[in-house]
């Protein structure tokens, strides 16, 4: 029998050591590429575990900080879409927002497409989705009954209400506003019983909305923030080139979800009492770094949401989507054993 010398390179190792030798020059980074949001900390934790451990959120247990943040309804792929989204959420405790419900207000065509609570379960966060504008005429009308219908068909824990005047504004077919939604938003939570959420449409909003909406008692606020899928901008890439040289500038302005995260900040501190105390941030997160980036500089309990990212991977076969938020889940527990916020960074 030959022994093996232990000190000499056993095949795997030289493959190991010669790799090393041709990627060392790949390797290399700059001090310009530094991610300067965190502080690298290795020697405080071990390998993280294979689980996050579960928390509450809107009233349910969820087991990863990630919020499937409403996209698409009605279309031909929407069924395969929350169907997949549902399943995922459902595999992974994640929470799941749909896309516009409006369709299904007095016409059950669409039906299947949204009815995804068999798939979820019962224990995570399902959340249907009403332009403000809809829910405006709704109570205007005095049909808000429609809405409550539509909560306990879809048996969901309540409702999204997004805000989108912009998008309404450039969208061909859109809707004309005609009170302020903080006005119909104060109607609506006077006129129902179950709980909603305020979100935009891809732009976020500024100091004065977002003291309004944390006094008032809704679930939570939803960013949909600047940097991520602009509504506004969608519309008028819709619109003919008279509008959209008119109107393109408007796809500019808004507040980015650091923006935000730091603003509620300091809106906690002057408010003694908020009456919303939890947030979804969505709108330019592209990854699990940014999320962990948000939601761990957030002094309220927060979510994130990667709308565009997840919708990407939800149209073809669940494995492709499943593969992808194990992946990223993940990564996001490698980020919280070892990284802490860097407390001089400021977007």
């Amino acid at each position: 029998m030959i022994e093996l010398n232990k000190n000499h390179p056993t095949v795997m190792e030289k493959d190991r050591k010669l790799a090393h030798i041709e990627l060392a020059f790949d390797s290399q980074t700059e001090r310009v590429e530094q991610d300067k949001r965190f502080i690298y900390e290795p020697l405080l934790a071990a390998h993280p575990a294979v689980k996050l451990k579960s928390f509450p959120f809107l009233g349910k247990a969820m087991k990863a900080p990630i919020w499937v943040s409403s996209m698409t309804g009605g279309t031909g792929v929407a069924k395969t879409i929350n169907h997949n989204i549902a399943r995922a959420c459902q595999e992974f405790g994640l929470g799941m927002g749909l896309g516009s419900c409006r369709k299904l207000l007095f016409d059950k065509t669409h039906w299947d497409d949204f009815d995804v609570r068999d798939v979820l379960g019962d224990d995570q966060p399902f959340w249907a989705n009403l332009g403000i504008a809809q829910v405006e005429r709704l109570l205007k009308e005095k049909k808000e009954n429609a809405i409550v219908d539509l909560v306990g068909q879809l048996r969901v824990d309540g409702v999204i209400i997004h805000v989108n005047p912009l998008q309404e504004w450039f969208q061909l077919e859109g809707d004309r506003i005609e009170k302020a939604p903080l006005d119909t938003i104060h109607e609506l939570i006077k006129r129902i019983e179950f709980p909603i959420i305020v979100k935009e449409v891809g732009q976020g909003m500024g100091m004065e909305s977002l003291t309004e909406l944390i006094q008032l008692p809704i679930a939570a606020i939803e960013f949909a923030a600047y940097g991520g899928t602009n509504f506004s901008k969608l519309e008028m890439l819709r619109n003919d080139s008279r509008k959209l040289e008119l109107f393109h500038p408007f796809a500019y302005v808004g507040q980015t979800a650091e923006q935000m995260v730091r603003m509620v900040n300091q809106i906690i501190n002057e408010v003694k009492e908020p009456a919303c105390k939890e947030l979804i941030i969505s709108g330019g997160v592209k990854n699990y770094l940014d999320g962990y980036h948000l939601v761990s500089l957030s002094k309220l309990p927060a979510v994130f949401g990667m709308a565009s990212s997840v919708l990407k991977m939800s149209t073809g076969d669940y494995h492709i989507l499943k593969e992808y938020l194990n992946d990223q889940i993940e990564a996001y527990r490698l980020a919280e054993a070892y990284l802490r916020l860097n407390p001089n960074y400021e977007e």
